[in-house]
């Protein structure tokens, strides 16, 4: 049986509180009537990729972003091999991904987190959605690393900032990257935090450029100028950041999916 439409996949890129920009991208493709046929995410992608895939509406993510404060997820530890240990995060994750495991949501999600033993990018597509997605937001040196099996798992950003490959193999026939880098922002450095967090965003952005782009892939860049990506404040611009990009770019993906309706589909 020919298929009627391509299959779109989206991929969600790392950046701290940035990746709520994402949320106002999944708004436009809502209102736009853009179906999402696979989701991944890397850091903070994971989890709004995550909770999309539970079938959180993207006005209950909104809400969700704009209450949330660093006190519900922040729970220091000697700094060993992290400032926080990250618990407190699992619990709040777990709530609102309800208790699923990946292999459960109607809309197939990956999850991208880097293994410090291999060097290797490590996709999760089952087990436990809380922890899945604490292993991609593992900051290294902020949050303590996960262990699992053989593994040390940290940020999914550290080796695929916007997963398009990973998108891509789950079988789009059209991928959707976003990218939330952050944007020619002048920021002082005044704690190890912010030092940390602008270093892995530029060496994240050079691999990135040197990263040969996904075929059929199209990328929507929401200019996001704020840089601390911990510092939850102005998460409301962030959404709208998102959603700015997204109108901006709207009408390039509808061609590019009417392309691939002309190109596949028998007349």
């Amino acid at each position: 049986m020919t298929k009627q439409r391509p299959t779109i996949g989206l991929a969600l890129g790392a950046g701290g509180v940035r990746g709520f920009a994402h949320v106002g991208v999944l708004k436009v493709l809502e209102k736009e009537k853009i179906p999402i046929d696979y989701l991944a995410g890397s850091s903070m992608g994971a989890l709004v990729a995550s909770l999309y895939g539970v079938g959180h509406t993207t006005e209950t993510m909104e809400r969700f972003a704009t209450l949330f404060k660093r006190k519900f997820y922040v729970d220091y530890t000697i700094p060993k091999l992290g400032f926080i240990k990250g618990e407190r995060v699992v619990e709040l994750i777990r709530i609102l991904a309800k208790s699923k495991k990946l292999e459960e949501l109607p809309i197939p999600v990956s999850i991208v987190a880097a293994d410090l033993i291999s060097g290797t990018k490590v996709i999760m597509k089952e087990g436990d959605i809380a922890e899945a997605v604490r292993a991609s937001i593992s900051i290294p040196g902020i949050f303590v690393p996960v262990t699992k099996n053989d593994q040390v798992l940290v940020d999914g950003g550290v080796l695929e900032r916007v997963p398009t490959s990973v998108v891509k193999e789950m079988g789009a026939d059209i991928v959707i990257g976003v990218d939330v880098s952050a944007y020619k922002v002048e920021q002082k450095l005044l704690t190890i935090f912010d030092v940390i967090m602008m270093t892995i965003d530029m060496m994240a952005k050079e691999m990135s450029s040197k990263t040969e782009d996904v075929q059929n892939s199209f990328t929507i860049k929401p200019i996001v100028k704020q840089t601390n990506g911990l510092l939850f404040k102005d998460v409301s611009s962030i959404i709208k950041a998102g959603e700015v990009a997204a109108k901006e770019r709207i009408e390039e993906l509808k061609e590019k999916i009417n392309d691939w309706k002309e190109n596949h589909i028998e007349r």
